[in-house]
Parts: structure tokens; sequence; C-alpha cells
């Protein structure tokens, strides 16, 4: 879906939420309900009437164009080919978490030793495996959802048990705003579904306070790891002293 497809389709659903009409926007326009119809068909709005537009919907004409960048379908995996493309090059893998946290070209060439050209060119690659948008003036539009998931067997879960967890976990976590919390429990099955749940809506969450923050000048952002993990355990020492049937 091209941009303004998407941006027509934005107003159309705000349309319908506020529960007015096309003939309420054409009084708002001074335009016959067939014209607005006509121009919902043809999506050749100018900046005046998608102003016009927003103020009918009563917001902003940039809350507009944020809606409808925050509503584009996002990727919720990767392919395998996908993910290993990503952890074989170091380099690659940078400049696309940076990316995917809504940097822009001169911010990650003023973070890290990349030319504007070397950074420029993994954002094409990165363009062309389907992992972000590269817009004119080199803008950048993520195309992976922020809580996406990773292949339960695949390159970028491996990469992060051998490389990425044992460096996080190596941390003291006692620092202001850092915590570590391990807690057991004995659950039925219902209630194990339920704590699933529940850790999904604070993956949800911490995804959409990435996305409250994305305007945020870089230098007031820093960059937070959260790990959550659940599964069935019993301490290995624990287990040796279990009773086998039979013995």
């Amino acid at each position: 879906m091209t941009e303004v497809a998407q941006l027509v389709a934005t107003i159309k659903r705000e349309l319908k939420r506020r529960g007015l009409t096309y003939r309420d926007v054409g009084r708002a326009l001074s335009l016959s309900e067939p014209s607005v119809k006509r121009l919902f068909a043809s999506g050749r709005f100018t900046v005046a009437r998608l102003s016009e537009v927003s103020g009918l919907l009563g917001i902003t004409l940039a809350e507009l164009v944020q809606e409808s960048a925050a509503a584009a379908p996002r990727l919720q995996t990767l392919t395998p080919e996908q993910e290993r493309r990503l952890v074989s090059d170091p380099k690659l893998l940078l400049v696309a978490v940076c990316a995917l946290n809504n940097w822009s070209l001169d911010d990650i060439t003023t973070a890290y030793r990349f030319t504007q050209a070397e950074c420029l060119k993994r954002l094409l690659l990165l363009d062309r495996m389907g992992l972000i948008e590269l817009l004119p003036g080199n803008r950048v539009r993520p195309k992976v959802a922020r809580d996406f998931d990773w292949l339960p067997h695949g390159p970028i879960r491996h990469f992060f048990r051998t490389q990425g967890q044992p460096e996080f976990l190596a941390g003291s976590f006692d620092q202001q705003g850092e915590a570590l919390f391990f807690v057991q429990a004995m659950l039925t099955d219902p209630a194990r579904n339920q704590l699933e749940i529940e850790v999904r809506r604070l993956r949800a969450r911490f995804a959409a306070l990435h996305e409250e923050c994305v305007r945020a000048p870089l230098d007031r952002k820093h960059g937070i790891g959260m790990l959550v993990a659940t599964r069935g355990w019993e301490p290995a020492g624990f287990s040796e002293l279990r009773r086998r049937p039979g013995r």
C-alpha cells in the first residue's frame, strides 16, 4: 500500500469512527458529495484539503500523518533467510537495530564509525530485504513491528543465546533504572495460559512506550533491554533428588 493510499485509508477509518459521512466532508470542504467520492477514489488531496479534513476530525495534519504511519501493517516475524542475513553481518545488524529504532542516517554515522556511503549501502540492503522503507531524503520507515517474534529455533534466537544473553545477564542490575527479578510458582494450565497473556501485554506495552518516545531527541533516550522468559523448570540439583518409578 502506497503512502497516499495508507493516508486515505486512515482518513476513512477515522471518519467512520466518528460517525462522519462523505456529506459531512463535503460541507467542511465546500464540495458536493459526488466530488468528495471522486476525491477519495483518486487520492489527490492537496495539503490544504488534508488540513481541512484534519480539522473536521478534530486533529492536526501532523497527527493525521502520524496516525497513518502507525497504522501501516508491519512484519510480525522475519523469514529464516532474513534472520540469517542479519546475524551474519555485524555491521548490517547494527544498522538494522538503529533503523528499526527510528535512528536517522545522520544519527547512525554520528554515533558509529560509518561513512554515509557505508551506512546508506546497508540501509538500501535492508530496504531490499523488506525490513525498512528508504524514503526520499534518506528517511527511514521501519516495516517490522517493535514486538516482532523471533523464530523459535532461528538464527536471531541462536545469536542471542550465544552472544547477547550472556552479556546482558553479566550486568549487576543495581543501577538506577535497572531491575532483575526471578520468581517461582506452581501453576495450573489455565494459570499458565493467563501468565502468558500478561507477559505478551507487558511486551506490547514496552513497544508502545518506544513509540511514545520516537519523536524525543536522541540524546534524551537510552537503549533499554528487557528479557522476559517463562518455562516449566526445576533446578537440576532438585531433579536429581526426585524419586524415580521402580527405584
